[in-house]
């Protein structure tokens, strides 16, 4: 008797990533290794942070030796923050990163990106979460827009789309074929966004009563 297996269900997670002030100018080479080492980037933005925002984002390491020299670092010029995305993310982007000190990574992972761009323990090229707690608070941090939430994959990406997705596609490339467009892309996008059922509904009944 053949015993069906369930598709394997693989946990997408979520990491942040920095490419500190001194290496900004490296951001291209550094974003393709990223990607050509599985990382899918979900959100990138450039900025500079002041260094009381510094402060705020590497609170955990607040009263430590380094810390001022840490902010002033940080705040000294624009920075890459992305989130990346793929399995095991977090791990995966540490291994990548290499020892924290580059002087380290530069002796016994030469490879890696800090012994690649880093300089010394303090400038070390690039951040990253160490754990799963970190990467939702620095996310939210850097991204306060984004909803941090595990990405659905395999049988659980599929029943959300069969109840969610499916029943308002099909009904819109219905309409399209009933009345064939010249454009069916900008069409069917102007359809979509016209009968998305999350919209909010605003209510015409209600009566405001002003008290006297």
């Amino acid at each position: 008797m053949q015993m069906l297996m369930p598709d394997p269900q693989i946990y997408v997670e979520r990491t942040l990533a920095i490419i500190k002030p001194d290496v900004v100018n490296k951001e291209t080479e550094i974003e393709d290794i990223i990607l050509r080492s599985g990382f899918t980037i979900v959100q990138k933005r450039k900025l500079q942070l002041s260094p009381e925002q510094c402060s705020n984002f590497y609170v955990e390491q607040y009263g430590k030796m380094f810390f001022p020299n840490l902010t002033a670092y940080m705040s000294s010029g624009p920075i890459i923050v992305m989130v990346l995305a793929r399995h095991r993310a977090i791990s995966h982007w540490k291994d990548l990163l290499g020892p924290s000190n580059s002087i380290v990574a530069k002796e016994t992972y030469p490879d890696s990106l800090r012994g690649i761009y880093g300089t010394d323990d303090l400038r070390n090229g690039l951040h990253g979460s160490v754990n799963f707690a970190s990467a939702e608070r620095e996310i939210r941090f850097m991204f306060p827009e984004v909803v941090i939430e595990p990405i659905l994959v395999g049988q659980a990406a599929k029943d959300y789309l069969n109840r969610y997705v499916n029943p308002t596609l099909l009904k819109g490339l219905t309409a399209l074929c009933k009345k064939k467009p010249s454009d069916p892309f900008t069409w069917l996008a102007d359809w979509l966004i016209e009968n998305n059922p999350n919209t909010p509904k605003l209510r015409h009944d209600v009566v405001i009563v002003e008290e006297p």
